[in-house]
């Protein structure tokens, strides 16, 4: 590997020709990576939807359970981005085989947490619940929604980490079709198990269960058929699954202390009361959507970094987070102003209780204003993955839940309410958006060559 000269000042002229080189690489992957990643919070606001109608009590009981679901899969999710950046690092270096072999170690450790995590889940599904401040009426609802969705964790993973694969080989088509599929699949079972076949809150889950099975069958399907035409080995390389898991140590980090923000958010809404938390998870839902909408950006990102690294491009790294950068600013502001526009077109498809919609809307509005700084946090974050920099997120992210924890612990003894949650999330942002703008103007993290060590 090779470290290249760090400058925070540098900025070099770059041609109109290469700005559309760029554009049009960021428009080829993340325009098909929208679609995909917006698929988990798809599922999750589908679901919304349909246990929204089953009563306060039941939407109550799955923004809990929900909360808790996100959080056993998405500390997990440095087998999608970690290895997005190492598969694009040996795709840049000229290396498909080596990139395939890697993305397989990937999904032999997802294969291996998920049931770690099946194991431990189902059982403690009623603590959880009520650990995280489910009340008497939603904490049956919780525990229901919660055991039986445990049982799609395994294939979540395995989606995560073929998924990352993909994106490392610069495709993102693939993942946009089986995440349509998926959508749709969910969005059908769930309406047939739990108004046709009459089963509940308890319908929504297996709905959702089955629908995550058959993606991950056919993203294993996909992957299995590049590793036999670049002769990459399908076994189960404990040594490989062991540098995985160190490499994707820093990311989880990360993540748990993402998740954290997340769970004391959904923690201090339970305990303002039912009403607050069923429009919490609400507008949760939304934001993880507009987030995940953002992340496409991040996505091409993560690809287009790591192959110019691997590719020993430095000046070609920094020309594509410079632009990456500017796309997180405009559709940050597009998507703001789109909420705050169709607010009263899709409010009422997620609640009828006028005590839920009150509380929901100030909270909304808050999440809107805020998009343009979560566009370039996205970017960046995508970036610094992309570069490998994970050790660097890691203590970014260790330092924005120590700013926001206790401002937001701090919301109940106050008097505040579910707005003034919201507005402890917009604090959230702005301290990763300040460690991350800090990485990014250092020049640091561009360290080129196939591996980063």
């Amino acid at each position: 590997m090779t470290q290249a000269p760090a400058s925070s000042s540098r900025t070099p002229r770059t041609s109109r020709s290469d700005v559309r080189r760029h554009d049009r690489e960021i428009l080829a992957l993340a325009v098909p990576a929208f679609g995909a990643l917006v698929a988990e919070p798809l599922f999750l606001m589908v679901d919304s939807a349909v246990i929204g109608h089953l009563g306060t009590a039941q939407l109550a009981g799955f923004g809990v359970a929900a909360a808790l679901l996100s959080t056993a899969v998405n500390v997990f999710v440095f087998l999608a981005y970690a290895t997005t950046a190492a598969v694009a690092r040996r795709i840049g270096a000229g290396d498909p085989a080596g990139a395939i072999r890697q993305g397989m170690d990937g999904i032999w450790l997802a294969l291996l947490l998920g049931a770690l995590v099946v194991a431990v889940a189902i059982p403690a599904a009623p603590a959880l619940a009520d650990l995280f401040g489910a009340s008497e009426t939603a904490a049956p609802h919780a525990t229901t929604y919660l055991r039986i969705s445990t049982l799609g964790i395994p294939a979540m993973l395995v989606v995560l980490a073929a998924t990352g694969v993909l994106r490392g080989l610069q495709n993102t088509r693939t993942p946009l079709y089986v995440a349509v599929g998926g959508f749709a699949a969910n969005a059908a079972l769930n309406a047939t198990l739990v108004y046709v076949a009459g089963l509940g809150i308890a319908g929504s889950a297996w709905g959702t269960v089955i629908a995550q099975n058959a993606m991950a069958g056919v993203y294993l399907l996909v992957v299995v058929r590049g590793a036999r035409r670049h002769g990459a080995s399908l076994r189960p390389d404990a040594a490989g699954i062991r540098a995985c898991a160190h490499a994707g140590t820093p990311l989880l980090i990360r993540t748990l202390s993402l998740r954290a923000v997340m769970l004391i958010a959904t923690a201090v809404a339970a305990r303002l009361g039912d009403t607050d938390i069923a429009a919490h998870q609400i507008v949760l839902g939304l934001w993880s959507l507009l987030a995940f909408a953002l992340d496409a950006i991040a996505i091409a990102g993560q690809a287009i970094i790591g192959r110019y690294l691997g590719a020993s491009d430095a000046e070609g790294a920094r020309a594509a987070c410079r632009r990456m950068v500017l796309w997180g600013v405009v559709c940050g502001v597009v998507l703001g102003l789109l909420v705050i526009v169709s607010r009263p077109l899709f409010i009422p498809l997620f609640t009828t209780d006028p005590a839920v919609r009150d509380a929901l809307l100030p909270a909304l509005l808050v999440a809107a204003v805020t998009q343009p700084i979560s566009g370039v946090v996205m970017v960046l974050d995508g970036v610094l993955m992309g570069a490998g920099d994970g050790t660097y997120l890691a203590g970014a992210m260790l330092i924005t839940l120590a700013v926001f924890a206790p401002v937001a612990l701090l919301v109940p003894p106050l008097g505040g309410g579910l707005t003034a949650l919201w507005w402890t999330m917009t604090l959230m942002m702005v301290a990763r958006l300040v460690t991350l703008w800090l990485r990014a103007r250092s020049g640091r993290w561009i360290v080129t060559g196939a591996v980063r060590t």
